[in-house]
């Protein structure tokens, strides 16, 4: 089986999970394991335009879904609340109303231009997570300019530690093998040296990086007035958006922290929340979250599924708000709690 074929069945087996789910809460069964509330995870929020070649689709919802999905949980009873005020209620006595937070990882500008007016409709504050390195344009989103040079050439040449290598894309199964062989080289190899040497490869290509950054994520300017809305609040994300779990841990510490007196010298306001970035448990561990509390942040999240508990705010779970499942009852079925479950967590 080819790996994009291994993808689909995996996303349909997701999905048919998924409605499983949904039945068995819509039953009233297994109540119990809702807890007191969900921390959801987005990325962009924009209106959907088709690619042949969409590798990071699953990072893309649209305003629609995002106002649906919204519109369920409040249907359902949950009360959407900030990120920053987790810690107090998760200290609260249990059986009251669940809660909802909504993060946003990257700081894409679509945030600003799609998400917001959804949020404002519904009165539902939410998190923007900032990286210093995105949002001044010194560093590249790896992950978009690899999209883009698989989609606008028809082969390449790379290193990947063994000499050139030429790779050619001329089918969707071609630039989906390329994509996954560059991910898994930078998260294996030195991650900023392979993004250097990945950004070095679309230049030659004539695609420039920055410009792709330019176009996708806030600068300062809307920073600042996004930190002035009522509704928003922003949260550290690293400089350069690396995992900090292969880092040396002053190294790391320097990424979080400067990340924090970034926004603090932009907006005026110090973050007390920041997002590991990537999130997994290969990229942020205990070590991470020790270094989060003695620099003061009140909250931390990961991008590994579950749902948050009392005393555990350094390393809080998220659900993700995913562009393969953009389904109204799908959104029901992550916050009932019943796939961490059936899965054991």
């Amino acid at each position: 089986m080819t790996g994009q074929l291994k993808r689909l069945a995996k996303r349909m087996a997701i999905g048919a999970g998924l409605e499983a789910c949904w039945l068995i809460a819509a039953a009233g069964l297994m109540r119990q394991a809702r807890g007191r509330g969900v921390i959801f995870t987005l990325h962009h929020v924009r209106p959907h335009v088709a690619q042949s070649f969409a590798p990071n689709a699953h990072l893309e919802i649209t305003p629609d879904f995002l106002d649906a999905s919204l519109r369920q949980l409040a249907r359902e009873g949950y009360r959407f609340v900030p990120l920053g005020q987790l810690p107090a209620l998760l200290a609260e006595p249990e059986g009251g109303r669940p809660f909802a937070a909504f993060t946003l990882d990257d700081g894409y500008t679509n945030n600003l231009e799609h998400a917001l007016p959804v949020f404002e409709r519904h009165q539902a504050p939410f998190t923007v997570f900032v990286a210093k390195g995105f949002a001044e344009g010194s560093h590249s989103i790896w992950w978009e300019t690899l999209a883009v040079l698989l989609r606008q050439t028809r082969e390449i040449r790379f290193d990947f530690g063994r000499g050139s290598e030429r790779l050619a894309l001329e089918t969707p199964q071609q630039q989906w093998d390329a994509f996954d062989r560059f991910a898994s080289y930078i998260h294996r190899a030195d991650e900023a040296r392979a993004i250097a040497a990945l950004d070095g490869l679309a230049r030659e290509n004539g695609i420039e990086p920055t410009d792709i950054l330019r176009a996708l994520v806030m600068g300062p300017a809307q920073l600042q007035w996004l930190a002035r809305h009522p509704l928003a609040a922003l949260g550290a994300h690293t400089i350069s958006h690396r995992a900090l779990a292969r880092l040396p841990e002053a190294e790391a510490r320097i990424e979080m922290e400067v990340s924090a007196d970034y926004l603090e010298a932009v907006t005026g306001i110090r973050p007390v929340t920041i997002a590991y970035p990537y999130g997994t448990p290969e990229a942020a561990t205990g070590r991470e979250a020790a270094i989060a509390g003695r620099l003061g942040f009140s909250v931390a999240v990961t991008t590994q599924p579950g749902l948050p508990a009392a005393g555990k705010t350094g390393y809080l779970p998220r659900m993700s708000l995913n562009g393969f499942y953009q389904r109204r009852r799908y959104v029901a079925a992550l916050a009932s709690g019943i796939p961490l479950k059936l899965m054991g967590k």
